[in-house]
């Protein structure tokens, strides 16, 4: 599980072009939005879209998505959850 938390943490700095984080910046617990890594609507979509080209994972409900994008800690064990890839 580590290590899907680190590889999930450097795809989203990369996938969001967040420079000013390293891996070592984001805590399994921090939320992803508001307080957290202040991510918003528009990294939200792009999320979802690594959700489904990395693991295979087809978020719809946004909802859900609320839910699984809460930290690194919660997507991690959604994605050990549902992967299909």
């Amino acid at each position: 599980m580590d290590a899907l938390k680190q590889e999930l943490k450097k795809n989203i700095i990369e996938q969001l072009n967040l420079e000013d984080f390293t891996v070592e910046d984001i805590l399994d617990d921090d939320p992803l939005f508001g307080d957290g890594l202040g991510l918003d609507s528009i990294d939200a979509l792009e999320l979802i879209v690594l959700l489904d080209k990395d693991y295979g994972i087809k978020l719809t409900d946004p909802i859900e998505g609320k839910i699984v994008f809460k930290s690194i800690e919660v997507l991690a064990n959604y994605i050990t959850e549902n992967r299909t890839k």
